[in-house]
């Protein structure tokens, strides 16, 4: 993989957590990149003394059916998904007035967070992101020129990329971002059909989507040549999916499932310590959790053992590489 930098001259901002945005904002702006954003991320970009277009300058239409619609235009989508190096598409650019964007930010309507305060049906509709995720897959599936960033807590890889290549992202980065990317606009989606599965009372519907966030690296799988990762899914049940360890090792994969089994098997709604199969390890929070599905992946010649129905965790277990295996 040829690691080419790309210079980026402009950058879209439109995000609804805006942490650390101004002082983001503002470091680019020091790079000489010109900032272009939407409604209330525009105003604090303005607030904070920064120059910043609307994007409805860019686009020549305003914000219409309260935000439905402001960023799904061709002049947004054509300046994240046009080839830099493909002369037709230069030459489109030019024909129809589109000006390249180099850097996208983008997080999403907070949907989860909405369905989690336990939000009526109307307010978790519009709260479904429908530009953002355009945007998002777009800027990614062109990361060959572009850079996507969908959290805060990227913003300062991206910074010091911009501060050791002059203004340039590299490409293994614009990789991993883009990878982020589309895992992220993954977990949202199935966030939301699950919303709308037991919205409707369907306990098997057609297609079913699993997506969550990383809560830890395990230290192996469900048998000790694998790897596995504990993820946490939006879905509101008690388990061990939220509790805190106290003590102990990292904990395995066997060990997640057992102490979810544990912890459900206690007495609702009290604090109380949650073990393991061996040595106590956890104590479950006295909040209601927030909960996952079980999935695993093994290799062929690992048995099934039985797991407990109600396990929190995506503890994601595979085979680890052999020394002879490419690094992936």
């Amino acid at each position: 993989m040829t690691d080419h930098p790309r210079r980026v001259t402009r950058a879209l901002l439109s995000v609804s957590d805006k942490t650390g945005l101004v002082e983001f904002a503002r470091a680019l702006a020091g790079h000489g990149i010109d900032l272009v954003s939407t409604g209330g991320t525009a105003k604090a970009i303005a607030a904070a003394g920064l120059k910043v277009s609307d994007v409805s300058e860019l686009t020549g239409f305003p914000e219409m059916m309260d935000g439905r619609v402001k960023t799904l235009h061709p002049k947004v989508h054509g300046g994240l998904l046009a080839i830099r190096d493909n002369t037709e598409h230069a030459h489109a650019m030019k024909a129809h007035g589109i000006a390249p964007i180099d850097l996208l930010v983008v997080n999403l309507y907070p949907f989860e967070a909405t369905v989690d305060k336990g939000a009526g049906f109307e307010e978790c509709i519009e709260n479904i992101d429908i530009g953002g995720p355009a945007m998002i897959r777009a800027a990614a599936k062109n990361h060959d020129d572009v850079a996507v960033v969908v959290e805060s807590q990227d913003y300062q890889a991206v910074l010091d990329e911009l501060a050791t290549n002059a203004g340039a992202t590299t490409l293994s980065l614009r990789r991993r971002l883009a990878a982020k990317a589309y895992a992220r606009t993954a977990a949202y989606d199935a966030a939301i059909s699950n919303w709308f599965a037991n919205e409707l009372k369907t306990d098997a519907p057609d297609f079913r989507a699993f997506g969550g966030r990383l809560i830890q690296a395990l230290r192996y799988g469900e048998n000790p040549h694998q790897t596995a990762a504990f993820y946490r899914t939006p879905d509101k049940r008690p388990g061990v999916a939220t509790a805190r360890q106290l003590q102990g090792k990292e904990l395995s994969y066997n060990n997640i499932n057992d102490t979810d089994a544990a912890s459900l098997s206690s007495i609702p709604r009290a604090p109380r310590p949650a073990s393991s199969s061996s040595t106590p390890t956890l104590a479950a929070s006295p909040k209601a959790p927030i909960s996952s599905v079980p999935i695993a992946r093994r290799s062929p010649a690992t048995p099934n053992p039985p797991m407990a129905e109600s396990s929190p965790s995506i503890a994601r277990s595979m085979p680890k590489p052999r020394a002879s295996s490419p690094k992936s």
